[in-house]
């Protein structure tokens, strides 16, 4: 008999395909909401969130400054420093490509942009900390489903940093999205780090913990 020929696309490729396409109508859908509405939802979430991490007596939290048409971050930071709570940013690794460092943030910090044109603090290691002394990361994401999985802009930072740390224990993620990121099921890759909590201006949706 002869033989099948190969498929056109492998389930790999297709993957990707999907999650690129995805990405496009999430990211399109964020940026499309009005002014208000973001202010809104900003406003919002941030109480949500800062009532549920005092809940979890977090002291360090790690929060990452908004882009393209993300959750605003700026009402929740406030938020975190009027409770007293010590907030830090990320910095891409200056050695380690791909690779993330968390430095302390407050109104005197300086900032700067990096070459993927977002926000990060200069380079000061006096200010910086181990992600592992972290007891939350504030995760951004662009989309995520009804079990809790995320997925990112491709680049694998936060999968990377928090990798291990259901086995340390720290830093807990806490994904931070608008309701329309949510969709019912995502087509998720061996790397990406489902959360645990994810916070959007509506609700707090929270996980089961698995394997």
């Amino acid at each position: 008999m002869p033989q099948q020929p190969p498929p056109l696309y492998s389930t790999a490729t297709l993957i990707q395909s999907c999650r690129k396409e995805l990405r496009q109508q999430i990211r399109q859908a964020r940026r499309s909401l009005k002014e208000e509405q973001q202010t809104h939802y900003a406003q919002t979430a941030a109480k949500l969130a800062v009532a549920h991490l005092c809940q979890l007596k977090a002291r360090r939290v790690a929060v990452y400054l908004t882009n393209d048409g993300e959750l605003d971050t700026k009402p929740l930071i406030e938020a975190l420093w009027q409770a007293g709570i010590e907030v830090y940013l990320p910095r891409l690794h200056p050695f380690s490509v791909g690779n993330l460092i968390f430095l302390r943030y407050d109104q005197t910090t300086q900032l700067q942009q990096n070459s993927l044109n977002i926000w990060e603090p200069k380079l000061d290691i006096t200010q910086m900390i181990l992600a592992h002394e972290l007891d939350v990361v504030i995760t951004p994401l662009v989309a995520f489903d009804k079990q809790g999985n995320r997925m990112g802009m491709g680049g694998g930072y936060y999968d990377r940093t928090l990798a291990n740390w259901q086995t340390v224990g720290r830093p807990m993620p806490i994904g931070y999205a608008h309701d329309c990121q949510q969709v019912d099921s995502l087509p998720c890759e061996h790397w990406d780090v489902p959360l645990p909590v994810i916070v959007s201006p509506s609700a707090i949706y929270e996980y089961h913990a698995r394997d």
